[in-house]
């Protein structure tokens, strides 16, 4: 039984709801045309209603709201025919009862859905397939789930925005539709930061030992007779052969030499100068006043020390 509401300007029903497949319509299934009766049509006959005719559902019970379009005036009385998705998206059971309220809706100029699975991306051309389907819708509302049918297959997507407005009109429209991922996508998992710089124990790098490089003549220096060398042999004076010279070519000193030959055993070599001889160089046994002379230079020679090879102690290679 419908109720009526006499608002001139406004048409508003109750109907009793079943799915169209109760009348051998399920080609409806594809879209979202109702089938109202005869009296409905003459109602809206006498208003000046726009066309084509749109109409807002809603279950108070559910508190459930969605548009939809008529197709045809057939129905029994206080009926109307309703595709079963709807119905689905209504809550509504075969015999509720649904409110019916014309409706003007703004042309929608922006859609975005979301398939329910991802299978629906795996069709040759989904969007070829959306653009034929929506041939047979009047309008979409935000939040409802529309089907669609491709190879035996049914395909439902949820409408997850529409502009202008949350429920717009798709009646010779040029609308923009972007797609949400699916419901079932799941993006695969990145390697993490953490895990990839992390080595097991035996692969991380250990820091590398510091091998001694070899470094030709570095070592300390060691003089012939045992003293410390302080410098280098490249600053290292010339060594003063000349300072026993004198002796071996001064014919006044020639009685000191078989003197010195004759305390140096053959065989051996001495390092160093006798140590019974006094290690003056230009000393004589003749003049004695040159004794005075080298005694005064004294001081002179010990504030400034000068190096004169071989003028230490004498050693054998023997001990």
């Amino acid at each position: 039984m419908a109720y009526e509401n006499n608002h001139s300007s406004t048409f508003e029903q109750h109907y009793r709801c079943y799915p169209v497949s109760f009348i051998d319509k399920p080609h409806l299934e594809n879209g979202d045309k109702i089938v109202m009766p005869p009296s409905a049509l003459d109602r809206l006959a006498s208003m000046h209603i726009e066309y084509p005719m749109l109409f807002e559902l809603n279950n108070s019970s559910s508190e459930r709201v969605t548009h939809c379009g008529v197709l045809e005036f057939v129905a029994d009385e206080g009926v109307i025919y309703l595709p079963y998705w709807m119905m689905q998206n209504m809550l509504l059971q075969e015999g509720d009862v649904v409110k019916v309220k014309n409706a003007s809706l703004a042309k929608g100029s922006y859609v975005k859905l979301q398939p329910h699975t991802t299978d629906f991306l795996d069709i040759s051309n989904p969007k070829a397939i959306l653009e034929t389907t929506l041939r047979s819708y009047s309008c979409l509302t935000t939040g409802d789930t529309i089907m669609v049918p491709y190879n035996d297959k049914k395909y439902y997507i949820d409408i997850v925005e529409t502009k202008p407005s949350s429920a717009v009109s798709i009646i010779e429209t040029d609308c923009e539709v972007d797609f949400a991922p699916p419901l079932d996508y799941k993006e695969p998992e990145k390697p993490s930061s953490s895990r990839s710089n992390k080595r097991p124990p035996e692969v991380q790098e250990e820091p590398a030992e510091k091998i001694p490089k070899f470094s030709p003549f570095t070592g300390s220096g060691r003089r012939l007779d045992g003293k410390t060398a302080t410098q280098t042999a490249e600053s290292a004076p010339a060594p003063m052969l000349k300072s026993h010279q004198p002796n071996a070519d001064n014919g006044t000193n020639g009685s000191k030499s078989p003197n010195a030959s004759s305390h140096q055993p053959s065989g051996k070599l001495v390092f160093g100068s006798n140590p019974k001889q006094q290690p003056t160089s230009n000393e004589t046994p003749t003049k004695v006043a040159s004794k005075s002379s080298s005694s005064s230079q004294e001081p002179t020679q010990v504030d400034k020390p000068k190096f004169q090879a071989f003028s230490g102690k004498k050693y054998s290679l023997q001990g």
